[in-house]
C-alpha cells in the first residue's frame, strides 16, 4: 500500500502558507483550519513545515515578538518529504525516527498533498480490521 492509496481517499487539498507571510499569520492558520501543520512555500517550491512545535519554540525563544517575524525564520526546514509512491510502512517509519507528525507528499518538485500520522495509522488499522475479518470469514465458512 502506498502514499497515493491514502491521498486518494482524503483528498490531494493542502492547505499551505507563503514564504512571505509572518509566524502570526501561520499562528492564525494553524487556529482557524485546526491543524498541526502547514507547509512553507514559494510558488511551487515546499521550504520548510510549519508546525505546533515551532509555534512553541519561537515563542519560548523570542516570545510575542516571533510573531511578526518571517514564518522562514521559524519553519523546520528543509522539509522531509516523501513521493506518492512511498510504502505507508517506509512513511510511517519515516515519521517515527524524524519524529515528525506530519508528511508533505512532493511529485516532480510539486507539493500534491500531506498526510499525518494520524492518517496513517488509521490507514493500517483498518487494514489489519479488514485482515481480521477476512480471516474470520474464512475460518468460519
Amino acid at each position: 500500500m502506498t502514499i497515493a492509496v491514502i491521498l486518494s481517499g482524503k483528498g490531494h487539498d493542502v492547505v499551505s502558507i507563503d514564504a512571505g507571510r509572518t509566524v502570526g499569520d501561520a499562528v492564525h492558520l494553524l487556529a482557524e483550519r485546526r491543524i498541526g501543520a502547514v507547509p512553507v512555500v514559494e510558488g511551487d517550491s515546499i521550504l520548510g513545515v510549519f508546525s505546533e512545535r515551532d509555534v512553541i519554540g519561537c515563542l519560548h525563544h523570542g516570545g510575542a515578538a516571533t510573531l511578526d517575524r518571517p514564518v522562514t525564520a521559524a519553519m523546520t526546514a528543509p522539509a522531509v518529504t516523501v513521493p506518492p509512491q512511498e510504502p505507508v510502512l517506509a512513511a510511517l517509519s519515516l515519521m517515527t525516527h524524524r519524529r515528525i507528525r506530519h508528511l508533505p507528499v512532493v511529485e516532480s518538485g510539486r507539493l500534491v498533498g500531506i498526510v499525518s500520522i494520524g492518517d496513517l495509522v488509521k490507514h493500517r488499522i483498518e487494514r489489519i480490521e479488514a485482515e481480521a475479518q477476512a480471516m474470520r470469514a474464512y475460518i468460519g465458512g
